[in-house]
């Protein structure tokens, strides 16, 4: 076969001009669908236990259990139910211990978070990626399967690792593997998948939480969801870029160019600083196995960066301040106060109508990350959060007034622009930067520090929202909202650098790049 020959490698080489769906192959899109199906799940079991609230709790009537326990710590045995059903069709669950249902969860994520970044930077992205699966599976199994609260809580335990570590590793792995002009828009689909998560939920809550035994089934999809997940990852590659970093650049050659479809990738190698570039490697890369030379070692400045290591480190620590700043604005702005709250808070204006507003909400918020996903690739990164702050923090304004001066009207136009000023820039940004602002060494211990500060803040807000909305009365926690957005607008303006089109974070610093 012949090495090169300049008709080849024109008809091989995709040029800048090129549209951008040039590099988009069915196998790209399949990875992109299957790694995707973690933050599905984060996003499902985020929204879970909303609808089926009542009837898992025998707070509805046609689900009364016979007897309560009053403590927060029942007996394991405790399994009362007017069915003689192997499983209760409820489970006698007071206020505090709805609370630690729903907090552990959160707890789960933290611990997911904190210890997927460092082990998809010593052990590959793909790894941990399958692990989450297990966890899924599991968790959702001791969910829909338990008989009492402790199995529940263990059950979404075991959820929240998995939902924490993947939201962690799939947004880097995406952003790996995406071609460099679109990867804002497909650095999006892990905000659409979370708020397709949601809104499947939502709907699976509001058909079948009915009693008998059904919020069983809202519960166990995760599981099946997981399993596919789990099938799935067994045809997904590593990250080419991860390989390269760690010194399997003849093999990350390889995964690339599957990945684009057979399409020249000399411009990608070359992004990844190896000293095994152009035209030669890439005839290389299309022989035989047997022409290849060995991998080479990783270069110094790839050398992997552990989570405690990298706060020091003088070349990303204002890389860590930024993401973790963005992602404590993704949650402290208040998207969770209508994400796990909607039904109680807008009952008190509608309260025939809540269940259906809040899967409109979801609807609505799934539409409008989806239509704002090139956004980013076009206006910027920082310009989208800016304008998402700003908005929901005008939206907050809306409510606070709305709920407070019991104005229906008003409070529904802040609940949705409160929603879709979310899904332009907080939604999917923070999610994308962490890849950008740090090089593949620093990634995963970077995400894990802004990912544990997002889980800190998610818990923060589930935790202590409904006891500020009723010491502060109705609608006037929305004010705190309010000021949230104006400090974080701040941040972002003053601290977050513009990442579009930059094609390392030493440019996006302003960093000479090294050479050895």
């Amino acid at each position: 076969m012949p090495s090169s020959s300049s008709s080849t490698s024109s008809s091989l080489h995709t040029s800048r001009g090129d549209s951008w769906t040039a590099d988009i192959t069915p196998y790209f899109i399949y990875l992109i669908a299957i790694t995707t199906l973690g933050p599905l799940q984060f996003g499902f079991h985020l929204a879970e236990l909303n609808a089926p609230e009542s009837v898992i709790r025998c707070l509805h009537r046609s689900s009364s259990p016979t007897s309560t326990s009053p403590s927060l710590f029942p007996s394991l045995s405790s399994t009362s139910t007017v069915t003689t059903s192997p499983l209760p069709t409820c489970i006698p669950i007071t206020s505090p211990q709805w609370g630690l249902v729903n907090g552990i969860f959160t707890l789960g994520g933290l611990l997911g978070a904190i210890l997927g970044g460092p082990l998809s930077t010593h052990s590959g992205r793909l790894l941990p990626m399958r692990l989450t699966s297990l966890f899924f599976v599991l968790g959702a199994a001791l969910e829909a399967l338990a008989p009492t609260l402790w199995v529940l809580v263990a059950g979404r335990f075991l959820a929240g690792v998995g939902a924490g570590a993947a939201i962690v590793i799939v947004p880097i792995y995406t952003a790996e593997i995406s071609p460099q002009a679109t990867k804002g828009l497909f650095g999006a689909s892990t905000q659409v998948m979370i708020n397709l998560g949601i809104l499947v939920a939502q709907v699976l809550g509001y058909f079948l939480s009915r009693g008998g035994g059904l919020w069983r089934v809202v519960l166990g999809v995760a599981g099946g969801i997981g399993v596919v997940q789990g099938g799935g990852l067994a045809v997904v590659p590593e990250s080419p870029e991860w390989l390269a970093a760690n010194g399997e650049v003849g093999v990350a050659k390889r995964v690339l160019s599957r990945i684009r479809g057979g399409k020249r990738i000399d411009r990608e190698v070359g992004e990844w600083g190896t000293a095994e570039e152009g035209a030669e490697e890439y005839d290389e890369l299309l022989g035989s196995p047997e022409r290849e030379r060995p991998s080479s070692k990783p270069h110094p400045s790839k050398i992997p960066i552990g989570i405690f290591q990298i706060i020091a480190h003088p070349d990303h620590y204002r890389a860590i301040v930024a993401v973790i700043g963005v992602m404590l604005a993704q949650q402290l702005c208040g998207i969770n106060s209508i994400m796990m709250y909607s039904v109680s808070v807008l009952s008190k204006l509608l309260p025939t109508t809540a269940g259906i507003i809040t899967v409109g909400v979801g609807v609505l918020n799934l539409i409008v990350t989806i239509a704002c996903a090139p956004l980013s690739d076009k206006l910027g990164r920082k310009m989208c959060l800016l304008l998402s702050i700003a908005g929901m923090g005008i939206s907050s304004l809306l409510l606070a007034f709305g709920l407070m001066e019991d104005v229906r009207e008003l409070s529904a136009v802040g609940t949705l622009l409160f929603v879709a000023s979310f899904a332009v820039g907080l939604g999917p940004v923070p999610f994308i930067l962490a890849s950008e602002l740090v090089g593949p060494e620093a990634v995963g211990a970077t995400q894990s520090w802004a990912l544990a500060a997002n889980w800190i803040a998610t818990f923060l807000v589930a935790q202590f929202f409904p006891i500020l909305d009723n010491a502060l009365g109705k609608g006037k926690v929305y004010f705190l909202f309010a000021g949230m957005g104006a400090a974080f607008f701040g941040f972002v303006a003053w601290w977050v650098p513009e990442t579009k089109g930059k094609k390392d974070a030493d440019e996006v610093w302003g960093r000479q790049r090294r050479q050895d």
